[in-house]
């Protein structure tokens, strides 16, 4: 019997599931590259040692994580971390939103006299929207300067200064969070800041790099391992190395795409492989693209004999602001970066307390409602959903019915997957990104499912998509993965799916999408036609 996606039960009572996470991390690290972050308040070097560990990484007991599912099952499921919880129960009056402060710049410019300490001077708000909206090198440097204690040498800024905390942690030497976050993440600001700052390895913390896309003269990235996250079981993150900064989408290359997007490949083909007892091709180095083919082509002749239903959770926040009223508008940071992890086939459910479970329950994954989309769109028309969907793509009207317009929703096809703008946007300006039928019918539904081409594909795909929105002005985009889940429990034609979701300035989201309400202003083909335009223009 189908289960229905819900926390009441016939009894009466909520239905929740408890993530009780241990596992282990194969360390896919090639190279160790220990570097100085700064130095203590006793002037003792502080270095990222921490950041590469020599052996797999082994997670004994990972934070608790409440699976909740909605009460209507349309609304989705709620994350909770037990910690975060826990800390909220014993400080209820941390759960609240401070009052704005009072900001005078007459009252500060009375202080300073408008003299060189002007600077240490102004407002908050002030700060904070000249950290995100200044394009003056000099004046972010300024504004680093204030956020923080940097060491130096000579005049070049070095690293940070740090103290140890009360139980012996090295914390770098902050004086407002928000403003270093905001300034960081300006592009105008020199990269020596950016280094220091946020992105050398150790910077944002003790997180392992597990995984490199070593530096080829092009491009390189690190992969780190996030132990505690809503995700249970381990939450990764590719992100661009110190000597690859990327902060905008005309400075990303196909090249800084394929490495981002070749360790999400690794870790769930590796992590896969581990479940399902496949020897590894290699320890402590990145895995060559024929050997990863290797890998990918045993675990589809594994799963067809064992199943298992567990899938990917993939997804891109790009672009960063931050309001001078102290609302974070977008993303962790603005140096490009991708996260990803497994989501577990099934959680423990329990009707009270956390000891006492009462069975199973599928773990809630967003690709699974366009499963349920796929299966209730057949039974009700004995047809296939996205059989009749790209049918619909390729003979498309427009909404106007004029003739004289493009009326093509397609805005890239390499006949391996095609990016296309959806009849009904759920961003204004929303792309979507899927896979296609192969000659034989079959249909890659997730990443185990996609051959080297296939995966090729997906990868200019997403950098396409990237492009024409960025080409169009769009500066900060949510992109999101639909995945099917692995195993062949189902000859479901599922198609493995991205959505692309622009934040615009006048559209922030207010109670019509809170009901799954969403407004346009445009066409959908005409925005396929300026997606096509800035393709054409970038020569892509």
């Amino acid at each position: 019997m189908k289960q229905l996606r819900t926390c009441i039960t016939p009894a009466g009572k909520f239905e929740y599931g408890i993530h009780k996470p241990a596992y282990a991390v194969a360390n896919l690290r090639q190279d160790t590259r220990l570097a100085t972050l700064g130095r203590t308040a006793d002037d003792e070097a502080v270095d990222n040692a921490r950041n590469y560990p020599r052996e797999n990484v082994a997670v004994a007991d990972a934070d608790w994580i409440f699976e909740i599912p909605n009460p209507f099952p349309f609304k989705g499921c709620t994350y909770l971390d037990k910690e975060w919880a826990d800390a909220s129960a014993k400080y209820p009056e941390r759960i609240r939103l401070g009052q704005p402060a009072e900001v005078s710049l007459t009252a500060s410019l009375k202080i300073v006299g408008i003299g060189n300490d002007l600077w240490g001077h102004l407002p908050e708000p002030i700060l904070l929207a000249l950290a995100t909206c200044s394009t003056d090198a000099e004046d972010l440097a300024a504004l680093a300067e204030l956020s923080c204690e940097i060491v130096r040498d000579r005049e070049q800024p070095t690293g940070l200064r740090f103290l140890k905390d009360a139980a012996g942690r090295l914390r770098p030497i902050i004086h407002n969070h928000a403003l270093y976050e905001a300034v960081a993440n300006n592009p105008h600001l020199p990269d020596s800041y950016k280094i220091l700052m946020v992105i050398r390895p150790g910077a944002q913390g003790a997180s392992e790099i597990v995984g490199e896309w070593p530096e080829d003269g092009h491009t390189h990235v690190f992969e780190y391992l996030r132990r505690n996250s809503y995700i249970p079981g381990g939450h990764y993150a590719a992100n661009m190395a110190d000597d690859a900064i990327r902060y905008s989408i005309a400075a990303l290359g196909l090249g800084d795409i394929r490495g981002l997007r070749h360790l999400y490949y690794q870790r769930t083909f590796v992590r896969l492989a581990e479940e399902l007892a496949i020897p590894l091709p290699a320890m402590q180095r990145m895995l060559l693209p024929e050997e990863l083919e290797t890998l990918r082509l045993a675990l589809v002749g594994k799963m067809k004999k064992d199943g298992g239903g567990s899938v990917t959770l993939w997804g891109w926040n790009f672009g960063f602001d931050f309001a001078p009223s102290l609302y974070r508008l977008h993303a962790s940071h603005q140096q490009v970066h991708q996260q990803y992890a497994m989501v577990p086939e099934r959680v423990v459910i329990y009707n009270e307390g956390c000891e006492h479970p009462v069975g199973h329950r599928q773990s809630y994954c967003c690709g699974d409602l366009i499963a349920d989309c796929i299966d209730d769109y057949h039974q009700l028309h004995g047809s296939d959903f996205f059989a009749d969907y790209r049918t619909a793509i390729a003979g498309n009207r427009r909404l106007d019915g004029r003739t004289d317009l493009p009326a093509g929703l397609v805005v890239w096809s390499d006949g391996r997957s095609m990016l296309f703008v959806p009849k009904a946007q759920t961003s204004q300006w929303e792309l979507q990104l899927m896979t296609l039928p192969v000659a034989d019918g079959s249909l890659a539904g997730n990443i185990v499912e996609c051959d080297h081409e296939a995966r090729r594909s997906l990868d200019t795909g997403i950098l396409l998509a990237q492009k024409a929105l960025a080409g169009l002005g769009a500066k900060m985009v949510t992109s999101i993965e639909y995945a099917k889940r692995f195993g062949a429990s189902s000859n479901r034609q599922q198609p493995l799916v991205y959505a692309f979701l622009p934040r615009l300035p006048e559209a922030p989201g207010a109670f019509s999408e809170a009901q799954l309400r969403f407004i346009n202003g445009h066409y959908p083909e005409d925005f396929a036609t300026a997606c096509r335009k800035q393709l054409e223009e970038a020569g892509a």
